[in-house]
């Protein structure tokens, strides 16, 4: 430690597969053993383990609320920054064994300290306590001048830089940043990252936490100088740079300096490692730069907020598709806006990105929406392709997350029936207009509302589609999936256009079944047997 203080399932074979068999298969993908009636309930949390592996072991770890801040303070003037205390990370994600430094600055100068965290369940208290570092002697470290594309860089000094212990598992860290002048707190966040097979690659949606980053005032791919809520080209952000309080549906500063992690991923991450699923974690970068390393898992997990691709990675995630990994899109806005990355001032690759087109069509609805999109060439592949359905025009609003084909098996378990809904999940961004692909169920829909009572004319679909070898894709169609799993420590529940209402046993149980099917590989010829038949009843008959 360097520290500065002044210094991926078989093709079909069971041709002569039966229908118990089939159901049997489908109750070990986590549907309860025999469900009768169709009563649900909700619940806070479902602790049964999954699996006992590292994940598992590393929650057993003692944990601690400490990770919260405590004191937290918004320059008005700016609306987003903390300036007594604020820094970023050198690198989006790491591996163990890697360096990474911290750069921070205070305003007034401070000695500060900063306290490293590990994200997770940890008996309920959401993070685990790994290192401290420091005190360090702070300074006031200079405002990036307007760059090119109005992007804001920091070339700021680093206080330290550590070598990641192998020992950190893969995860989100947090380092919590405490002024010990007046106490005055924020974050820094990072991703560590390994190359070990697992279950379940989470990946963690930074371009768009960048990209909504308005650090230090208007500065994000949304402000062109003119424009609050621009959508062109032409316009650039830089990840040498803190993260500023989140500039949309929360109005609190308990998640300065962590982009949105908080908001829409901790809740799925928090469920995931309470049942010790075999989860590692990446960040939108590494789905850019490594697209081998996609290939490592069974199910890769797109969670919350996950709106900017680059081309890329559309291709990427594609082409892992077709060498049958498995896809959750539990998320809205999905690969949406295209991006491409640029080399920072000093040279490091995938530190700045840029907006340079929309996977989508060029459609007169959605340019009327957002008129500066017209500036876009249109050139890109339709993100429905993908995901199985895409964001359009009115692009926002809220519902509920209505069944419309209670017989497939993701409802297995749940006691759903067509028209049952599961209230203001949907929210506040959705996926509709469902692509052309052989096979593709919608398996909830409905329309969409600026306001309970006020329809805004939208229609969003959640979608499921067979990928070429037993593999398949599912699109859940909202931002919000994560709040029906869990509320850690620290959430603030959403509320705008809907208001969701927390952990749901339906909820949970839909994405039980998905995981397990990733894992254990359903086969279609199952899901082909399931379908005739209504999930809600009994599993056993």
């Amino acid at each position: 430690m360097k520290l500065n203080s002044k210094a991926f399932s078989p093709r079909p074979q069971a041709a002569g597969l039966t229908r118990r068999a089939a159901l049997k298969g489908l109750a070990g993908l986590g549907a309860t053993a025999a469900l009768s009636g169709c009563s649900f309930h909700r619940k806070a949390i479902d602790t049964k383990t999954e699996w006992r592996g590292p994940i598992f072991r590393e929650n057993q770890l003692a944990g601690t609320r400490d990770w919260l801040l405590s004191h937290t303070r918004i320059d008005p003037r700016t609306k987003y920054r903390c300036p007594w205390i604020e820094g970023y990370c050198s690198r989006t994600s790491v591996r163990a064994g890697e360096e990474i430094s911290f750069h921070v600055s205070t305003n007034p100068a401070s000695d500060f300290s900063l306290d490293i965290y590990r994200m997770g369940y940890y008996g309920g208290d959401g993070g685990r306590w790994m290192r401290r570092l420091g005190p360090f002697e702070g300074s006031v470290q200079p405002d990036p001048p307007i760059g090119l594309n109005r992007v804001r860089e920091c070339q700021w000094q680093a206080c330290a830089t550590i070598r990641v212990p192998r020992d950190w598992l893969s995860g989100v860290y947090l380092g919590k940043l405490t002024a010990l002048r007046d106490g005055c707190q924020s974050y820094v966040i990072f991703i560590v990252r390994d190359d070990r097979k697992a279950d379940f690659i989470f990946q963690c949606s930074d371009t768009t936490w960048q990209a909504y980053n308005r650090w230090p005032s208007q500065f994000s791919l949304y402000d062109d100088g003119q424009n609050e809520w621009y959508w062109g080209n032409n316009v650039a952000v830089s990840f040498d740079r803190p993260y500023g309080k989140y500039c949309q549906i929360l109005d609190a500063p308990l998640s300065t300096g962590s982009g949105e992690w908080f908001l829409w991923e901790f809740p799925f991450a928090y469920w995931l490692e309470s049942l010790g699923y075999d989860v590692t974690y990446i960040s939108n970068v590494d789905t850019h730069a490594d697209p081998g390393g996609l290939r490592r898992a069974k199910g890769f997990l797109s969670v919350g907020h996950d709106e900017y691709y680059s081309l890329e990675m559309f291709h990427q995630l594609k082409d892992a598709i077709r060498h049958g990994l498995n896809v959750g899109f539990f998320s809205g806005n999905t690969c949406c806006g295209r991006i491409q990355f640029a080399k920072s001032s000093r040279g490091v690759p995938n530190r700045i990105l840029s907006r340079e087109d929309f996977f989508g069509p060029d459609s007169e609805a959605d340019i009327q929406r957002l008129p500066t999109m017209g500036r876009l060439p249109h050139a890109s592949p339709n993100s429905a392709e993908l995901v199985g359905a895409r964001n359009l025009a009115p692009f926002t609003g809220g519902a509920d997350w209505i069944c419309t084909a209670p017989e497939h098996w993701i409802f297995a378990g749940t006691g759903m029936r067509k028209g049952d809904g599961i209230p203001g999940l949907v929210g506040w961004e959705w996926h509709g207009e469902p692509a052309d692909i052989p096979g593709l169920q919608v398996v909830a829909s409905g329309p969409t509302q600026n306001k309970p009572g006020e329809l805004n004319g939208g229609i969003y679909t959640a979608t499921v589609y067979p990928g070429p070898k037993g593999n398949f894709v599912f699109n859940a169609s909202t931002c919000w999936w994560g709040d029906g799993l869990s509320e850690p420590p620290g959430y603030i529940r959403p509320s705008v256009y809907t208001t969701p209402k927390g952990p749901d046993a339906r909820v949970q149980q839909i994405t039980r079944t998905i995981l397990q099917a990733m894992r254990r590989q359903f086969t279609s010829a199952a899901w082909r047997l399931l379908e005739p038949e209504s999930a809600c009843g009994r599993l056993d008959s």
